[in-house]
């Protein structure tokens, strides 16, 4: 594909959420990022800095509470299923029902962020 036949380029990874400035908070600790712009008063939006592990995250508040599981989630590469689990339930996050599961030798742990939103530890090997 040529740089002209490009219909978009990726923005940033939008979450829904009832208090950007929690989630934001939570995630750029997670990425150890920054928060790069605001908008709104009170604040609607919060756009994390891209880092070069992951995109632009962008916080949008909604007036709607989180109902049913995400189609789209946040897949997060890490060496230590427990150890980083342990690190993000500090943080806020919480583990999700269930028990991991392991597909192509790789092992899932599924996690919500303090608003509910899942998201996967994925770790290669053991």
């Amino acid at each position: 594909m040529t740089p002209t036949s490009r219909i978009a380029r990726l923005d940033s990874v939008t979450i829904d959420c009832n208090d950007p400035e929690t989630l934001a908070a939570f995630w750029a600790t997670v990425f150890d990022t920054r928060e790069d712009w605001r908008g709104g008063d009170p604040v609607q939006y919060i756009d994390l800095s891209e880092t070069g592990w992951s995109p632009r995250l962008r916080f949008q508040r909604v007036p709607e509470p989180k109902t049913i599981k995400d189609r789209i989630h946040l897949d997060l590469r890490i060496d230590d299923i427990d150890d980083v689990s342990a690190r993000l339930i500090a943080l806020g996050a919480q583990r999700a029902p269930g028990d991991d599961f392991r597909e192509f030798d790789v092992a899932f742990r599924v996690m919500l962020d303090p608003e509910g939103n899942e998201f996967c530890l994925v770790m290669e090997g053991d």
